[in-house]
């Protein structure tokens, strides 16, 4: 095989473990382009996946700056070497690639490129998308190509691990989505289930009011005080709800800010004190954050719902790569002894379903009258 700055056994083991740490489909792809343009030593990369519509539904490349790969301008058609890869279904390794007959030319902001090694990814007969190697990094004497055999087989491996990997992701994915249908669906039911009986109590207290307000004028204020305290805790439910329905902003400010965003919330909208810090926790994986979130709102749920606290105090320390959460209450707290009928009642069965899903621990500590700490654990990426 080549020998290069990244060859060998090593090298190769390296790259695969790279491709297969990552669940988010975007990561992979940039793991693979970079794993193949360092394995290969080459000076550009990139892998387009396609759509149906004669395009690429995701293009990533490695070794084009940002800047550059902005003035290239919009994702590549499927014509010229990357729809023969896609439609052939073969490798093509050429001497130059600018005067191979299929060659239609590039964006005048796209770098110059000659000796050219690319092959589909393939999942069974389906090939789903197109890794290519360009201008490989050694003396290209006589206008030689600078790819060898060598280099075609050890990139056809890596396709093949590719392949897995892609595909791994996208079913994540998909399983993603799933289980975020079933949280709305779930908030939904519960949000239902909260309020209606809410509006339903606060129908019939204004009813009872409006009886009273002429003969009883005492008890209808009495009612009427009611009425206000019921439309509180209906505004509550709503909050609560609203708040949860937002797992966008996870994606878009990270674990950390939105944590405390959504405790913000919590604190203003409950008459219990809630508090959070964040210390120098960095980065995770999306997964183990998304995690994270929802072990933290299901637990702030049963303590602000359930366990009549004055104060819930939530943390999110560092702990090595990873992280550890921490929600402790100082409501009634149970007996541990009775977790079968309180895990049901309180959701601990699938707090650690998540916790597990991604790798982590989850640890519970209650006792009649002295509160309840969760604490979740996951190791990082």
């Amino acid at each position: 095989m080549s020998q290069g700055p990244r060859s060998g056994l090593a090298a190769v083991s390296s790259a695969l473990l790279a491709m297969s740490r990552h669940l988010e489909v975007r990561d992979v792809l940039k793991t693979i382009v970079a794993s193949a343009r360092e394995l290969l030593d080459a000076q550009y990369a990139a892998l387009g996946v396609p759509d149906d519509h004669g395009g690429f539904a995701q293009f990533v490349v490695d070794g084009v700056s940002d800047e550059q790969w902005k003035a290239i301008g919009p994702l590549p058609r499927q014509h010229g070497i990357l729809a023969a890869m896609l439609k052939d279904a073969k490798v093509e390794r050429l001497a130059d690639v600018r005067k191979d007959p299929r060659f239609e030319g590039w964006p005048s902001a796209h770098p110059d490129m000659s000796d050219f090694l690319g092959l589909p990814i393939r999942d069974g007969d389906e090939v789903i998308g197109a890794l290519f190697l360009a201008n490989k990094n050694c003396p290209k004497e006589y206008g030689g190509c600078g790819f060898t055999a060598d280099d075609e087989e050890l990139l056809a491996i890596l396709a093949q691990h590719a392949a897995i990997a892609l595909t791994n992701a996208r079913l994540y994915e998909r399983s993603r989505e799933l289980t975020i249908a079933e949280e709305r669906s779930r908030l939904a039911h519960e949000l239902h289930d909260a309020v209606s009986q809410k509006l339903f109590s606060l129908r019939l207290t204004a009813q009872a009011a409006t009886a009273l307000v002429d003969r009883d004028p005492a008890r209808a204020k009495g009612e009427l005080h009611q009425v206000a305290a019921l439309a509180a805790e209906a505004a509550d439910e709503l909050r609560a709800a609203v708040v949860e329905l937002r797992p966008a902003a996870l994606d878009e400010d990270g674990l950390v800010a939105t944590l405390r965003t959504q405790i913000q919330v919590l604190d203003r909208a409950h008459s219990a004190r809630v508090t959070f810090a964040g210390r120098g926790v960095k980065a995770l994986p999306a997964a183990q954050e998304e995690a994270l979130l929802r072990v933290a709102q299901e637990a702030l749920h049963n303590a602000l719902r359930h366990s009549g606290a004055e104060h819930v105090d939530v943390t999110l320390d560092r702990r090595g790569a990873g992280a550890v959460l921490r929600v402790t209450d100082d409501g009634r707290g149970f007996d541990p002894r009775t977790v079968r009928r309180a895990g049901r009642h309180l959701g601990l069965v699938s707090m650690r379903d998540r916790a597990s899903g991604v790798g982590g621990t989850l640890t519970v500590e209650s006792e009649p009258d002295k509160g309840t700490t969760i604490e979740m654990e996951v190791p990082g990426g």
